[in-house]
Formats: C-alpha cells, structure tokens, sequence
C-alpha cells in the first residue's frame, strides 16, 4: 500500500512538472518578443540620442570658434590697417593660418572690398569673381554690417573641394564699411565630425532645414533639403526605409542635428532571437521531460525520510536526525528538523536545569527565612525592647510577622513593589539590631514598581550586603536603585562595605558564570542562573567591587509589563 502511494505522488508530480512548465514557457516567450521589440526600439532611441549629443559638442564647438573668430577678425587691427593701406598682408594671414590649422573643420578665408576687389584670399578667387551667389553672400552682409551673418551655402573651388557653411562680417571702421570678411567651411571636414561608429545616418541643418552636411546622400530631398516622411513618435520614412529618428537644437544656434537608425535591422534580429527560442525552448521540454522520472523519485524519498523521522519524534525518540543532502528546500526541511531536534533536547535539559535550580532556591529562600542566626538575633532584640521600650517591642513583632507570612507564600512572580516591600521589613529589623550603624535607601524611579519579577529575587543580595559589609568596620549604608535603560529593568545593591580584591572578585565571578556549581555558596549563582534560564545569557547578575570601596551588584532583567515574563 506504502509503495502505491509512492508511485501515485511520483506521477502526480511529473504530470504537474510538465503541466506547469507550459506556463512558464508561454510567460516566458511572450515577454521575450515584447522585451525585444521593446528594447529594439530603445536601442535605436538610445544610439540617436548619443550621436546627437555627441554631434552637437564636436559641431557646436566648431560653430562657436568660428563665431568668436569672424567678429575677432573684423576688428583686428591688423585686418583694418590691411584693408585701409593695402599694406601688412603677411600679419593678416598669419593670424588666419594660426587659427585655420588649429580647427578639426578647416576653411577658406577671404578679405574682400567694397568693390569686390579680392584683398586677401585662401584659395584661387577666379571661379568667385563672376559667382552671383558669392556677390549676393556679400550684398547680405553689407545690408546688416554690425550684424553676423551664419549660413548654410555651398561653393566650389578647385581640386574638388566644396565648402557648405559662411561666417561672414563687415569691416567697419568708425561708422563706415571698408571691406567684407569671409570664412567658408569645408564640407568633408563636417562629414568626418559626424560620421559616428554606432550611427547610421547622421543630418546636420540650418535655416528652413537646409543640409549643411549629411553622410547619407538619401536624405537629400528638393533644394537641398532635409524633409524626411513623418509616421510619428519618433519614427520617420527615408528612401523606402523606416527610421527612428533623434533631433537636438544647439542653444545660441541655427543648426539642428538629426540621427537616424534603421528600425528594420531590428526586426531581423527578433526574428532570428525568436527561432533561437522557439527551438531552444522545444529542446529544453525534451530534457525537463526526461528528467522529471529523477526529481520524482528523489523528492519523493526525501519525504519519506521526514515522514519516518516524525513518526520516531511522535513516539519520543529525539535521536532520530534524518540526512537529505538533495541541495533544495527538502535539505532545509531536513535541517529544520534536526534543528527543532536539537532545539527541544536543549529545552529538556534547561527545564530540568531549571525544575533543579528552582528547587535549590526554595531551599535556600528556606534556610534564609528561617535562619537560625537571623532569627536567633532578632528575639534577643526583641528581649531587651520588651524592657527598654515596648512600642519599639511591638515594631519588631509587627516585621517579623510581616516577614514570615511573606515568605512562606507560594507565588512563584509578584510586584517589584511588593517585593522592595519586604527587602524594607528585612533591612528595618536589621536597623533594629544594628541602631545607627546601618542606613539604607530605596529609589525606584518611573513604573519599574508595578512589574513583576521573580520572588525574593533580592533577599541574597542583601544578605551579602549585610552578612560582608561589616567586616573591619562598625557602620554600613545600602543603597538600591531600581531604574529602566534601554528596554531593560536595572536593580542595583551598593554598599559601602570593604569590598572585594581583584582576586576574589574573579572567583565569584566564575562561580556565577559556570554552568555548574559546586561550591557552598549558592545565593547568588542560584539568582544569576534563574535569570539566565528565564530571559536569556545577556541578563542576570554582574559584580563591581574595589577594596576599601564598596561592592556594587546590579541585576538585568527585560523590561516588561505583565507576569508572562517571569
């Protein structure tokens, strides 16, 4: 019947394997062509927009050089004095040729007059003199001659070179225009600042989206210009093909910048991705399928292992450990197990610890109730009272039977007040026998006297105070101190007695913190070792004392409402 159910849960938990493989699968493939798509499409976005960002520092430096030169230039002195005297041509052009060879986009420099007269010139002038587009150039500079003019034309010189874009400035001298400055920008030159690795198409515009260079002579359209087929968010139609595309302006500027990434290399590549799923998904159901018999089967033993070791633990038997080493959640059910194991030997044996301590405590909460001595003392006490002063007789009567009644209750926690009230009675008998040689003191600050704790859990403490605290000395005042820091309840018992040397204080403290004592002196171990029991290794009793200044003790236990705790 046993082996049956075997069978039965293996089976199940192969079908149920490969039944909700499926999903996963479906989730999975679907979220794969969405992600794809969707980061196809942010792929492209993301290159646009750094070969835009990118564009837009190399060509807005370069549009910037060439801005603060012309206007430099066209009150150079030495321009001025070139233009008036026709003299000093070689000043002229060395500060253009400094300029020139220091650019990434170099340019032909032209210093023209009035007239038309080519005063200086980079390049050949010949093809320039019957250009009606370089005297038009002109003309528009004259008509603003404070004024920059920055636009996109193109002129062509000889050994093919063409330049795109004009800065050009009036000379002017007290009012009146002398002549005309003249930079041309090559077109290569801004070819090669925006030709970008990770880019395909990259557009540079100015005014009325006129191409000032491009590295793609498909997105020249009528009269130069750039007008791509709009299809929205992003996405434009160039020669046939779709496009996402990223425009950025340069502040202070004319010129756009526009870069563009084909959208159908994309699809090509979640095409190809897809088949590599599809077909490593088929492959993956095929070894899933054949490995389900094995995970059946170990999942399975691993089970009946915890199930025998619970019958054993159910019988009582806590030697029963059960060893799954499968690497997954029934290795940590395994090892829950043997720790719950472990957890309840350790319980026992602190309950029986603890059932012993308690019963040594009782003996010893016996023996100091009814200490021969103590009692003995008080009676001679109250011997001479009787005589000398009867209601002081009636006062000792009063705390003895305080004391007796209280003591021979049967509650395990009461009241810190309750309890401070007895340590009162005891310490006032004491004061009885002693007359002024003993003074004490009790400070409770805040709620600390409406918690509970365990019974007579003082009474030791002060005993010591009072049995130590006279040696080599006739006078002895206690103190206790009954305070909360940091969410715990602090008892503190200082005496100014002889106190303890080093030496014997690390005796003591050693008696306190072995798990086993096998001294006479058991009052303060049996305190220290309740509270460790009860509340964990971070409470209980610790010992300050110095020869000749007193001994201080101080017991931690939680600060908590209620009698639960205790």
């Amino acid at each position: 019947m046993g082996q049956e159910k075997k069978r039965n849960f293996q089976e199940s938990t192969r079908r149920l394997f490969r039944l909700y493989t499926l999903i996963p699968f479906g989730i999975l493939i679907a979220l794969f062509f969405a992600f794809t798509i969707v980061n196809g499409r942010l792929a492209v976005e993301q290159r646009s927009a750094q070969a835009t960002q990118t564009m837009a520092e190399s060509i807005g430096d370069v549009y910037r050089q060439y801005e603060r030169e012309t206007l430099r230039m066209a009150e150079s002195p030495a321009v001025l004095d070139y233009v008036r005297t026709k003299l000093g041509s070689e000043k002229v052009y060395a500060e253009f040729y400094e300029f020139n060879n220091r650019q990434k986009v170099k340019s032909i420099f032209h210093i023209v007059s009035v007239d038309g007269v080519f005063l200086a010139t980079s390049a050949p002038p010949d093809a320039l003199n019957s250009d009606q587009a370089f005297g038009n150039l002109l003309h528009r500079i004259s008509v603003k001659p404070d004024a920059l003019l920055a636009e996109t034309n193109g002129f062509r010189y000889s050994h093919d070179r063409v330049t795109s874009y004009t800065f050009g400035k009036a000379i002017v001298d007290e009012g009146r225009t002398l002549g005309y400055l003249v930079y041309q920008l090559f077109e290569t030159d801004l070819q090669k600042l925006i030709f970008l690795r990770n880019n395909e198409v990259a557009v540079v515009t100015a005014e009325h989206n006129t191409i000032v260079a491009t590295t793609s002579n498909i997105t020249k359209g009528i009269l130069n210009k750039f007008q791509p087929g709009a299809e929205g968010s992003g996405k434009v139609l160039l020669n046939g093909g779709e496009y996402g595309m990223h425009t950025r302006e340069i502040p202070g500027t004319p010129i756009k910048l526009h870069a563009l990434n084909s959208l159908e290399s994309g699809r090509d590549t979640v095409i190809t991705l897809s088949i590599f799923v599809v077909a490593a998904s088929l492959l993956l159901w095929i070894v899933i399928h054949f490995l389900a018999q094995k995970m059946s089967s170990r999942n399975a033993e691993s089970i009946d292992k915890l199930v025998r070791a619970f019958r054993h633990l159910r019988v009582g038997n806590l030697n029963e450990y059960v060893d799954i080493r499968t690497g997954d959640e029934f290795q940590t059910l395994g090892e829950k197990y043997n720790y719950m194991l472990d957890r309840l030997r350790e319980l026992m044996d602190k309950n029986q610890e603890l059932s012993r301590i308690s019963s040594l405590v009782e003996i010893k909460q016996l023996q100091s109730q009814f200490h021969p001595h103590f009692i003995f003392n008080v009676l001679e006490t109250l011997r001479y009272a009787i005589k000398a002063d009867a209601g002081k007789a009636q006062e000792i009567v009063m705390l003895l039977s305080r004391l007796l009644r209280y003591s021979v209750g049967h509650e395990r926690s009461v009241k810190l007040e309750d309890d401070l009230g007895y340590v009162r009675d005891y310490l006032k008998l004491q004061q009885i026998r002693f007359n002024e040689r003993l003074q004490y003191t009790i400070q409770v600050t805040g709620e600390a006297g409406k918690l509970y704790v365990p019974k007579l859990i003082l009474q030791a403490v002060i005993e010591n105070s009072v049995k130590y605290g006279y040696r080599n000395q006739s006078s002895l005042h206690i103190d206790i101190l009954v305070f909360a820091a940091d969410g715990k309840l602090m008892l503190e018992v200082a005496d100014d007695g002889q106190g303890m040397t080093q030496e014997r204080l690390e005796q003591v403290n050693r008696i306190l913190t072995s798990p086993e004592n096998a001294t006479e002196h058991i009052g303060l171990y049996n305190v220290h070792r309740r509270l460790v029991l009860f509340y964990g290794e971070e409470y209980g009793i610790r010992i300050e004392s110095r020869p000749g200044a007193g001994t201080k003790v101080t017991l931690t236990i939680p600060y908590e409402e209620g009698e639960g705790h205790v």
